[in-house]
C-alpha cells in the first residue's frame, strides 16, 4: 500500500473535519470519505459540549460543583416562588377567576414567543420532530397547564400545589391498567401516603375554605393525568429524533395556542375575558408576562439540575421549593388556616421521599431494623464481656 504525498489531506482537527484518504492498490485507486461527526453534532444545539451546560447565558461548566449547586437552586428557588406568587396574585384580582383559560392562552402565547427567541438564538434551527407527534403533545399540554390554571378558580392556592405533588398516583395507576406493570411495596406505600395526604387534605380545606368546590379537585385531578402522560411523550420524542428543549417549547406551545383560541372563540370565553383583561392591564397581562418570563426560566434551572446532579437532588430541591410556595402563600395572600394542613402535608413529604427512595435503593440504602437490633445486641454482649 502507497500513500502518494499531497493525496493524504489531514485537517488540523480530525474531530471536527473529515478526513480524506487516497490508498493505492495495484495501480487502482479507491476514495473512501470519513466523516466523523463531533460531539455538538449530535447532542442537543443548546450544549456545546458534554461538560458546557448553559442558563440564561451563564456557562455552569465554568464553576465548582458547589458554586453550579448553588446557582441552580438559587434559580428555582428564585423564578419558581415569583412564578407561585404572581399565579396567586393574578387570581386575587376581582372577577379574573372565570378566565382561567385566557391567561393559559396568553401564558402560550409568551412561551411560544420566548421559544422563538431561543431557538433563533441556536445554530440548527430545524424541527426535527414531526408535525402529529406535536399536535398531541399541545393537547395534552393545553390539559395539563389549562386544567390547573382554571382550577385556582375553585380552590385555595396550596391545595393546587399538594395536588401537584402527587403525580405518582395517576403514574402508578395507568401503568398498572394501560402497561401492566407492577410496582414494589416501597412505591405501594409512597402512593397511599399521597393518596391519605392529599384526602385529608382536600377535607381540611373544604371545612374551612370559603372557596371550596369540588369542581376544583375535578379539574386538578384531570391535569395530574395529562401531567402523567405528557412526561412520557416528550420524552420519547426527544430521544427519537433527537429534538432540543427550544423546538419543543415553540412548536407545542404555538399549537397549544391555538387550540385554546379555538376553544375560547367556540364556547364565546374570549371576548368577556378580553373586555375584562383590557380594564385591568397592568394587573392581567403585565403580571402573566412575568409569571410566564419566571416559568420560562425557572424550568431552565430545573432541566441544568437534572442534568448535572441527577434526578433524585432535582425532586428534593423542587419539594423543597413546592413546600416553600404554600409557606409565601399562607403569609402573603390572607386565607383560614388549619393544624390539619401540615400533619396532611408531611403525610405526602413522606410519599415522596418513599417514592425518590424507590428508585434510587442503590444510592440511598437505609439501615434495616434487624441489622440496628443486631448492632445493639453485639454492643451490649462486649460491653458485657469487657466488665466481667
Amino acid at each position: 500500500m502507497k500513500v502518494t504525498d499531497g493525496e493524504e489531506k489531514l485537517s488540523d482537527d480530525p474531530v471536527t473535519e473529515p478526513i480524506n484518504m487516497d490508498l493505492k492498490f495495484s495501480n487502482s485507486r479507491k476514495h473512501i470519505s470519513i466523516s466523523i461527526p463531533s460531539k455538538t453534532d449530535a447532542m442537543s444545539p443548546h450544549i456545546k459540549s458534554v461538560d458546557d451546560i448553559r442558563v440564561l447565558g451563564i456557562n455552569l461548566s465554568q464553576f465548582q460543583k458547589p458554586v453550579q449547586f448553588f446557582i441552580c437552586v438559587t434559580g428555582v428557588f428564585v423564578f419558581y416562588l415569583i412564578y407561585g406568587y404572581l399565579q396567586e396574585l393574578i387570581f386575587s384580582v376581582e372577577g379574573f377567576r372565570p378566565f382561567g383559560w385566557y391567561l393559559t392562552l396568553v401564558q402560550f402565547g409568551f412561551y411560544s414567543m420566548f421559544g422563538l427567541v431561543e431557538l433563533q438564538l441556536t445554530q440548527d434551527k430545524r424541527r426535527r420532530i414531526p408535525a402529529k407527534t406535536y399536535m398531541i403533545i399541545a393537547f395534552l399540554t393545553v390539559a395539563t397547564m389549562g386544567l390547573s390554571n382554571t382550577s385556582l378558580g375553585y380552590l385555595n392556592y396550596p391545595t393546587q400545589v399538594i395536588f401537584k405533588c402527587c403525580k405518582l398516583i395517576p403514574v402508578m395507576i395507568g401503568g398498572v391498567f394501560i402497561q401492566g406493570k407492577r410496582y414494589n411495596a416501597v412505591d405501594v406505600t409512597a402512593a397511599l401516603c399521597m393518596s391519605a395526604g392529599l384526602i385529608w387534605f382536600t377535607l381540611a380545606d373544604s371545612t374551612v375554605a370559603p372557596n371550596f368546590n369540588v369542581t376544583g379537585v375535578l379539574l386538578i385531578s384531570l391535569a395530574l393525568c395529562a401531567d402523567a402522560v405528557i412526561g412520557n411523550v416528550q420524552e420519547k420524542a426527544m430521544k427519537l429524533h433527537n429534538g432540543s428543549n427550544s423546538e419543543m417549547v415553540l412548536y407545542s406551545y404555538s399549537i397549544g395556542f391555538v387550540y385554546i383560541l379555538l376553544g375560547l372563540a367556540i364556547t364565546s370565553g374570549l371576548t368577556p375575558a378580553v373586555s375584562f383583561c383590557s380594564k385591568y392591564p397592568l394587573q392581567t397581562y403585565g403580571y402573566a408576562f412575568f409569571f410566564s418570563l419566571t416559568g420560562y426560566f425557572g424550568i431552565s434551572f430545573v432541566l441544568a439540575l437534572i442534568k448535572v446532579f441527577g434526578a433524585l437532588v432535582a425532586v428534593t430541591v423542587t419539594t423543597g421549593r413546592k413546600a416553600m410556595t404554600i409557606v409565601l402563600s399562607f403569609l402573603f395572600f390572607a386565607k383560614p388556616f388549619t393544624i390539619q394542613y401540615i400533619w396532611s402535608g408531611l403525610l405526602v413529604v413522606l410519599g415522596i421521599f418513599l417514592n425518590v427512595y424507590s428508585k434510587n435503593m442503590d444510592k440511598m440504602k437505609l439501615p434495616h431494623v434487624y441489622n440496628i437490633l443486631k448492632k445493639r445486641t453485639e454492643g451490649n454482649s462486649r460491653t458485657l464481656s469487657e466488665t466481667v
